[in-house]
């Protein structure tokens, strides 16, 4: 299932995360149950230089990021927008990575799918089982992935912990 171009612009407009740390080109499929993104990995990427020097490859850490930016941040603005609520004000923090296996490496220059579906969403709070695929449909790490919306005050002058009430 496509999506309506000028819904995805708004959504990744929206999300807050922005170069050299944003890992999401767009959004393919998106709708109240599951969202597809892709991103790139520019051969330029800062932290290839040192992550084995000569034969480079992308740091597990950046592949879960990579997957909550679309699985939970994007995925998690489009469901507020959904149920009538506005993310102006508001950060969305990631949470917990349970389960996650890596089963394949992404070299510079790739192109990586990730596949969100929505385990729930309630008061703010999104978990979703996440996937993520080279083009050829080969799966190079899953999770389960959950973040929490929280005021961005909060979360910037108290810090993410206090912010999700774990302080």
């Amino acid at each position: 299932m496509g999506v309506d171009r000028q819904t995805v612009a708004e959504l990744l407009a929206s999300v807050p995360q922005q170069r050299p740390f944003r890992f999401i080109d767009d959004i393919l499929e998106l709708d109240e149950h599951h969202v597809v993104g892709m991103y790139r990995f520019r051969r330029d990427e800062a932290f290839y230089s040192g992550h084995f020097p000569g034969n480079p490859v992308t740091p597990g850490v950046i592949l879960i990021e990579t997957m909550a930016q679309t699985g939970v941040v994007a995925f998690g603005l489009y469901l507020m927008k959904r149920s009538g609520e506005t993310a102006a004000g508001w950060l969305t923090l990631f949470t917990t990575a349970d389960e996650v296996e890596f089963s394949g490496i992404v070299r510079p220059g790739e192109r990586v799918i990730v596949r969100g579906e929505k385990v729930y969403f309630r008061r703010g709070a999104l978990k979703c089982r996440v996937r993520m695929e080279r083009e050829n449909g080969d799966t190079v790490c899953v999770g389960i992935l959950a973040g929490m919306r929280v005021p961005a005050g909060d979360a910037i002058s108290k810090g993410p912990e206090t912010a999700i009430g774990r302080g």
